[in-house]
């Protein structure tokens, strides 16, 4: 019985390559590819065998139901993909944001039998109640609500979230069709390669193999709930590490109507203005102070509790995607918005060169010109019709010219901004992103050029200088004694020593310079009304 089953596999993935070649064809897909292929017989076997199909809807809806038909994962890759606003034309890229996880639920049976195998006991001697309806269902993953009973005895209402059975093997059969495609893609068009769907897809898979990991979206949310405890205005579910595992997790349970049921959040006597700049100091606040965001935010994740103790107050969920920025990322950031506000384009264009993102040889001033045209129509609008997201994504696409390569965090941000945006408008449509987010940015710059990063610097190399202070009358009295043969190699030490310490000195003579000079070009652009 082995041998047929060994046979099936190969014929079972050449009849969903055959299915998924079909779908391409019957939805018109190669329009978006075929136009470049370099080899004539490609072109007319695609209109032979696509002969009398109905073309009529856009390309980019198209694209989005076909994803549809073609199942779960391919729902999920074209979630990631609509990301990659760097890669694809605006439509298709709106198209796909509107994907969303229309996935059946799996029987609960099935659902139990996960839960108690992770956690080796009956799901009756762990949960007081087990509702067998799930109240969530997506590709991954569906979440059971459930009464936990606690070691002290207590009941405690729970949400459990269970990953999707089999995922693993279904996910690595159709990343391999999807490599082999890419593969197809990048040899037959001069498109596909500019489109790099390898490396697209290899993106894919780091991220469909970090959200089956349920341990990992346990922790991201409980460094998110400690990172805005101060904050006041959002509430993170409590994860009960107890109960997490890569297949399982069990959090607080969270009660609240979803933020785009705006009627009912009237009528609650949320004030839906305030909910916008709440939702942006949010976001700004995660961005800029912590380098450690929420990336899934859509309305399907977030929530608004109605509770007399905490309403109007945000509820986040779903923490599979997180976006994550460094130093670098940050100063990098605050130098492009400083230029922009400034409508110094050339230093933007600087900006993109020196952190190696294009070529070398790219010249400055072509650059400048790319991003002039991308940003000075911008500055002739109210402020509240600015858009940052769109910004941001307009200099995505304008690189691509240049063949900037554009880090994934900053993708995520673009598209969380963007988000953001959206969001923030449908709540208040005369939202003022800007000025709503200068408090953030001015804090953010200064803390680029001003006493906060001097003294944490200072503060770095203390240990250093603390060690070697000291040593410094001794070396030199040392020198004093010791006769002409020792001089060469005591004078080196002592020039070394007095490197380090006039870079000390340097070091605080700029870092003052550079504040005073932060705070007057601060006080000039906002004189000048560009921030």
């Amino acid at each position: 019985a082995g041998a047929p089953r060994g046979g099936w596999r190969p014929m079972r993935r050449y009849l969903r390559a055959v299915f998924i070649v079909w779908i391409v064809l019957r939805y018109g897909l190669d329009e978006l590819f075929l136009h470049s292929f370099q080899r004539p017989w490609l072109r007319a076997v695609a209109r032979v065998v696509t002969v009398g199909r109905n073309l009529q809807a856009p390309r980019g809806q198209r694209l989005r139901q076909a994803l549809e038909a073609l199942g779960p994962i391919f729902v999920k890759f074209g979630q990631v993909l609509s990301t990659r606003r760097d890669l694809l034309p605006p439509d298709v890229a709106e198209e796909l944001a509107r994907l969303q996880d229309r996935v059946p639920p799996f029987d609960s049976a099935v659902a139990i039998a996960t839960i108690e195998r992770a956690f080796r006991r009956p799901v009756d001697s762990i949960f007081a109640s087990f509702e067998r309806e799930p109240v969530a269902s997506a590709s991954i993953a569906q979440v059971h609500f459930a009464t936990l009973r606690t070691r002290d005895g207590q009941l405690r209402d729970v949400a459990v979230k269970v990953l999707r059975p089999g995922m693993l093997p279904v996910i690595e059969k159709d990343l391999s069709l999807m490599r082999m495609m890419a593969g197809w893609v990048e040899k037959l068009s001069a498109d596909g390669r500019r489109l790099k769907p390898r490396e697209v897809v290899a993106e894919f898979d780091k991220y469909l193999h970090d959200e089956l990991d349920l341990v990992r979206e346990a922790s991201n949310a409980a460094q998110l709930r400690r990172n805005m405890a101060d904050l006041g205005l959002v509430l993170i579910p409590e994860m009960i590490w107890d109960f997490c595992h890569p297949e399982v997790i069990v959090m607080e349970r969270m009660v609240g109507v979803p933020i785009s049921h705006t009627e009912r959040l009237v009528e609650a006597g949320v004030d839906l203005k305030q909910l916008a700049r709440d939702g942006v100091t949010i976001f700004f606040t995660q961005v800029f102070r912590d380098g450690f965001f929420h990336a899934d935010m859509h309305p399907g994740n977030i929530l608004v509790s109605l509770a007399p103790h905490s309403l109007g107050r945000y509820i986040s969920l779903d923490f599979g995607i997180i976006g994550t920025l460094t130093e670098f990322d940050k100063e990098y950031l605050a130098q492009n918005f400083t230029a922009f506000f400034r409508r110094d384009y050339k230093r933007v264009a600087e900006l993109h060169i020196e952190s190696g993102w294009v070529p070398p040889g790219t010249r400055v001033d072509e650059l400048e010109a790319a991003v002039r045209a991308v940003c000075e129509p911008y500055f002739d609008r109210p402020l509240r019709e600015i858009s940052l997201g769109m910004v941001l994504m307009r200099l995505f696409q304008t690189s691509r010219r240049f063949h900037v390569e554009i880090q994934p965090q900053l993708v995520l941000l673009q598209k969380t901004l963007l988000n953001i945006e959206g969001l923030g408008r449908q709540l208040d449509p005369d939202l003022d992103l800007w000025s709503t987010a200068r408090p953030f940015l001015e804090r953010w710059m200064l803390d680029q050029i001003g006493p906060k990063r001097l003294w944490r610097e200072l503060k770095e190399q203390a240990p250093l200088y603390a060690k070697l202070l000291p040593d410094l009358p001794r070396l030199l009295h040392d020198y004093l004694r010791r006769g002409p043969a020792a001089e060469q190699r005591e004078l080196r030490t002592l020039l070394m020593e007095q490197r380090r310490t006039n870079r000390l000195l340097q070091s605080l003579v700029y870092g003052g310079v550079g504040f005073a000079f932060g705070l007057v070009a601060m006080q000039l652009i906002v004189r000048a009304g560009l921030l």
